[in-house]
C-alpha cells in the first residue's frame, strides 16, 4: 500500500520519527535516510536504530552543514 501511494503522488514520502522509521526499515521501504545531526550530549535518549538482524547497506549521498552546527546527512541505499 505504501509503494502504491508513493506511485499515486509522483514522488518521495518523508517520514519522521524513530518508531515509524524503524517500521519502514523492516518492511524494506526505505531507499535513503536524511538524518540530522545535532552539537548536543545526551546522557539518556532513545536510540534511532533499533536492534535488528536486517543490513541496510547504505551510501552516503551528501552532506550540509547549518550556520548552527547541524550537519545532515544524506544517505541513499546501496542496491547490489
Amino acid at each position: 500500500m505504501i509503494r502504491e501511494i508513493a506511485e499515486q503522488v509522483g514522488g518521495d514520502i518523508a517520514v519522521g520519527g524513530a518508531a515509524l522509521g524503524a517500521v519502514f526499515l523492516e518492511l524494506d521501504l526505505v531507499d535513503g535516510l536524511r538524518l540530522y545531526v545535532h552539537p548536543v550530549v545526551l546522557g539518556r535518549g532513545r536510540p534511532l536504530f533499533q536492534p535488528s538482524d536486517r543490513r541496510h547497506d547504505l551510501r552516503l549521498q551528501r552532506t550540509r552543514s547549518f550556520g548552527n552546527g547541524v550537519v545532515l546527512l544524506h544517505y541513499e541505499r546501496r542496491d547490489g
